[in-house]
């Protein structure tokens, strides 16, 4: 896939959308992919939202989330991980490929990020065969640090690729998301690696807007916005062999807030100017426009 066949629409970047407008959306704007949410995907009902995106000629590109497997409590790490089987199978009602795992931040009270890491590996020994035999594939994707205490004890490409690759590459990779890996100048060779070893199973945009508008989880900036060489992180990922669906996911009151439709079509054209075309060309919009239609 190409230019734009490969852009998929995640669901939160048009949270104002319902399923069904989403699908409507999408398909009126043709784009042939969406990321799905399981909040939104459990009120419709799985089955039903996988018979909505494939009526609309739409393929599932990945589903988030589950994770949360950091507890060293029996009980909530036997929630947990009944809550991510229920997910995997979530994921394989919809046809979604991909799950993504957000590992779970630390324990109340404790410091040890090495010792809750290990218990998200050792909560993938179970998952990761269950995924498999409903032919879904978990990813794990590091979030930004500043998400290590609540949200992600996994920060680096480097840190997710060392837990992934303990497990089959068809069962387990991970995600790239520029948000939360901009900053990180191993990245391209953890781009590398990852391809390698056939690790990338999904890639993610959104910008980085200084400040954060709305703080860590809604501060997200539409792509070009910020300071993130959006181009730069796409041709990395396609250099290391990554040639599936990119999801622009970009959580934003300010997106929120206006019409869906206009969203998209923002989206559309910004995904066209600072992600396919290089920066020089991204500076004039009817240049980037021909050049990233071809």
């Amino acid at each position: 896939m190409t230019g734009l066949a490969r852009f998929s629409l995640n669901q939160q970047t048009v949270r104002q959308w319902s399923l069904p407008e989403l699908a409507t959306g999408c398909a009126a704007a043709g784009v042939r992919y969406v990321g799905l949410w399981r909040g939104p995907v459990q009120e419709y009902g799985a089955a039903a939202a996988g018979r909505l995106v494939r009526a609309h000629g739409l393929r599932v590109s990945s589903l988030c989330r589950g994770g949360f497997l950091t507890s060293p409590e029996p009980a909530a790490r036997a929630a947990a991980l009944a809550d991510n089987r229920a997910a995997v199978e979530q994921a394989a009602e919809l046809g979604a490929p991909v799950l993504v795992l957000v590992p779970g931040g630390l324990p109340p009270g404790s410091g040890d990020l090495p010792g809750a890491r290990e218990r998200v590996a050792e909560a993938l020994a179970g998952l990761a065969p269950y995924a498999a035999g409903h032919g879904v594939r978990l990813a794990i994707e590091p979030l930004h640090p500043m998400y290590a205490s609540d949200r992600s004890v996994v920060s680096t490409l480097r840190q997710a690729l060392d837990l992934a690759e303990r497990f089959p590459a068809d069962q387990v990779g991970v995600v790239a998301d520029s948000y939360h890996l901009w900053w990180d100048d191993t990245v391209p060779g953890q781009l590398a690696r990852a391809g390698e070893g056939g690790r990338i199973a999904a890639l993610q945009l959104a910008d980085w807007v200084t400040p954060l508008p709305e703080g860590a989880l809604l501060g997200r900036g539409q792509l070009g916005d910020g300071c993130v060489d959006l181009h730069r992180f796409f041709e990395q990922a396609t250099a290391a062999g990554y040639r599936g669906p990119v999801e622009a996911e970009i959580f934003s009151t300010r997106l929120w807030a206006g019409d869906g439709a206009e969203v998209l079509a923002e989206t559309l054209e910004r995904y066209r100017r600072y992600v396919l075309a290089r920066p020089e060309v991204a500076a004039n919009p009817e240049i980037a426009h021909r050049v990233t239609e071809k």
